[in-house]
Order: structure tokens, then C-alpha cells, then sequence
């Protein structure tokens, strides 16, 4: 029987596995079964941790929000700040009222109090009827 040879097409493949763990420490970047072991640790730690990235950006927002919120109004928290915001019909995400929150303290100043003063109004004219 004839010698097969069949380097090359093992040798592409490990290489391209290579690439992946070259930044890789010790054996992990350079015994071809340990890559793989890693290469599948990284890819699920990876997809598990964008999950985890919107978690955690949200709570930051969330803070973010609730400091400033607190800062204007010593009786106002974010909970409530956000439900007015809904009662009122203003579609702000927490991304973009965090921002206003660190770039432009007095525009989410000018959106709490506009929702306070239509809430008062509100109460006021229900308290009429």
C-alpha cells in the first residue's frame, strides 16, 4: 500500500486555531488539545458575558439616573421619576437620560420639573372635579 500525505490540511487547520490563542498564556498557546479546550472556554465566556454587559450598563444608567434625580429633589427617587416619565408619554431610554444625567445636568433638571408642575396640574384639577 502507498504512503498517504496528508500534513497540510491538519496543519491549516491548527494553525487557524492557533491564530485564535496566540494571545493565549503558557501550554494554552501552544499544545494544539489545550487550545481547543480553551478556544470553546473563551467563545462561551464570551457569550455569556454580552448578556451580561447589558445587565450591567443598565444598572449603571440606573444609578447613574438616580443620583442626579436625588441630587435636584431630596424627596424624588428614580422610581417615581420614571413613572411619571411614563405617565407622561416621554419615550426616553435609560441610556440617553444617563447621558443627559453627566453631559447636561440642567436638561434633566428641566425634564423633572416639567413632569412635577404636569402632575401637580394634574392632581390639582382632579381635586376640582
Amino acid at each position: 500500500m502507498t504512503r498517504i500525505r496528508r500534513g497540510y490540511v491538519a496543519r491549516k487547520r491548527r494553525t487557524k486555531i492557533r491564530l485564535f490563542a496566540s494571545s493565549f498564556g503558557g501550554a494554552h498557546s501552544r499544545l494544539t488539545r489545550t487550545i481547543t479546550q480553551q478556544k470553546i472556554r473563551a467563545l462561551v465566556s464570551a457569550h455569556r458575558d454580552r448578556d451580561r454587559q447589558k445587565r450591567d450598563f443598565r444598572r449603571l444608567w440606573i444609578t447613574r439616573i438616580n443620583a442626579v434625580i436625588r441630587e435636584n429633589k431630596v424627596s424624588y427617587s428614580y422610581s417615581k421619576f420614571i413613572n411619571d416619565l411614563y405617565k407622561s408619554k416621554l419615550l426616553l431610554n435609560r441610556k440617553i437620560l444617563a447621558q443627559l444625567a453627566i453631559l447636561n445636568r440642567n436638561c434633566l433638571y428641566m425634564i423633572s420639573n416639567e413632569i412635577v408642575e404636569e402632575k401637580d396640574c394634574k392632581e390639582f384639577t382632579e381635586k376640582l372635579k
